[in-house]
């Protein structure tokens, strides 16, 4: 175990039990298991302001998620984060009901401004957060544009694509409405929600305020959410264009994807164009 962590452990006044056991993190973060005499932690390495963003992040969910488990943030060194480790239950906890109920109340919270306080990340795409007042103004110019700029310098969108993109962005003011900033985890594939003895968990946030199915449309796009889940968070409050929402907010996380793993993303990122360029009548 190196020195810093062994530093960071003892002012923490946890005690190891014997060396930390890897685990399969992220696509940039080095994770492991630590097993200590007062309970079991999770020790990351990885860039300090990745890190530091993910810490703010997890310190926000756990004030505001309150029907929800978010793991504590016990300690931060440069590039280092020790938290509180969460065990997942059987299969016979895995309560999605109780998921869409804990998420219904996160997005509950509101702000005055879509965006956050900082700049964040999502995987290992730096994240711009800074605040805009409109919705969709924020979609278009944090999210939509900038990814389709990126993903078009390194030649995975050509001039086409990226002109219907282009378009789906400076178009949203004439179909969404407005909405309350609500605070979302972000990054919330289903590899970030756990089932854990306590309760529903999520983990590894990408926190700012903005449309709650931002959360939503990530789950259904890496992840399968039954309708136990949907019916608790909707409780018969369903959008009647959701399916045009899920789609256009897929966009960015497939445009991430895209940029971070390549072309095997570009037929996803057309699916979810036209599904938002020709919304069911």
């Amino acid at each position: 175990m190196e020195t810093p962590i062994r530093e960071m452990l003892a002012s923490l006044a946890l005690v190891p039990l014997g060396e930390p056991r890897s685990l399969g993190g992220g696509d940039s973060a080095s994770v492991a298991w630590l097993d200590t005499r007062q309970g079991p932690v999770i020790i990351k390495r990885d860039d300090a302001e990745r890190l530091t963003g993910e810490a703010d992040g997890l310190r926000a969910l756990r004030e505001s998620a309150t029907r929800l488990v978010v793991p504590e943030v016990l300690g931060e060194g440069e590039g280092w984060l020790i938290m509180e480790a969460l065990e997942q239950a059987g299969a016979g906890q895995r309560d999605e009901a109780a998921l869409g109920e804990g998420l219904r109340d996160l997005h509950a919270s509101s702000g005055a401004a879509h965006g956050w306080h900082r700049d964040n990340a999502c995987g290992l795409t730096p994240q711009p957060n800074q605040p805009l007042m409109d919705g969709r103004a924020f979609q278009r110019e944090r999210r939509l544009l900038p990814l389709a700029q990126a993903c078009h310098d390194r030649g995975l969108l050509d001039g086409k694509l990226r002109a219907r993109l282009e378009g789906v962005a400076r178009d949203l003011d004439t179909w969404l409405p407005p909405s309350p900033p609500s605070l979302v985890h972000g990054d919330l594939w289903s590899g970030n929600v756990l089932f854990t003895a306590r309760g529903p968990a999520i983990i590894d946030p990408a926190v700012y305020r903005h449309y709650p199915e931002v959360d939503l449309a990530m789950l259904t796009l890496f992840g399968a959410p039954g309708a136990a889940f949907f019916s608790a968070y909707w409780d018969g409050r369903e959008p009647d264009d959701w399916p045009r929402r899920e789609a256009l907010f897929q966009l960015y996380p497939l445009l991430n994807h895209l940029l971070l793993f390549g072309g095997a993303y570009r037929r996803g990122v057309e699916r979810a164009l036209a599904r938002v360029e020709q919304p069911a009548s």
